[in-house]
């Protein structure tokens, strides 16, 4: 059992109804009167919902066991994704919906981590940074800075992130997956 102060983003917890849920932000709540409270917001890992609720920091949950294994992400077709476990060869189906903010930072045939509860495959796991190219933004601009404001980039998943002014379409950049921001040049 883990107590509701003690979740954090990433974390996965069983609720008394046997849903499975995702923390995706957590933050402690001191109102001027009365007493703390949890803030979260989260996913239903199997429906892909998300919601905000607050928790008293004592309410108690049974934390779910997450097991990964490596796998390669083959394409997507009908509203579903395909991976392949890279060490049995078997291949794993996840709806889109549940994967979406992952998918903006994979590419065909890259080497992702595939979780599972028990038998259920629940979702993807991807690298803490990824090398991706720019398919479009605007003209660099001459004697550009890094302090520049920046300018927004597509990249070829399709994600859009704000990078310095000196940037140009083809140039592969280093992406950090967990904030989505420009890190640097690759």
């Amino acid at each position: 059992m883990i107590e509701a102060s003690k979740l954090k983003a990433g974390m996965t917890f069983e609720t008394a109804d046997g849903k499975l849920i995702k923390v995706l932000e957590a933050s402690h709540h001191k109102p001027g009167k009365g007493n703390t409270i949890m803030r979260m917001k989260l996913r239903d890992v199997r429906s892909g919902s998300t919601f905000d609720t607050s928790y008293r920091p004592e309410e108690k949950f049974e934390q779910a066991i997450i097991e990964t294994h490596p796998a390669q992400y083959l394409y997507q077709m009908d509203g579903t994704a395909y991976f392949m476990d890279t060490d049995s060869y078997d291949q794993y189906e996840i709806p889109v919906a549940n994967i979406e903010e992952e998918l903006k930072y994979i590419l065909e045939n890259a080497e992702v981590k595939i979780q599972f509860y028990g038998t259920e495959v629940i979702g993807v796991t991807v690298p803490t940074t990824v090398i991706l190219t720019v398919t479009e933004t605007q003209p660099s601009i001459k004697g550009a800075t890094v302090t520049g404001s920046g300018k927004p980039a597509t990249l070829e998943t399709g994600l859009v992130v704000n990078v310095p002014d000196f940037i140009e379409v083809g140039q592969k950049l280093i992406i950090n997956t967990a904030e989505g921001s420009y890190v640097s040049r690759a």
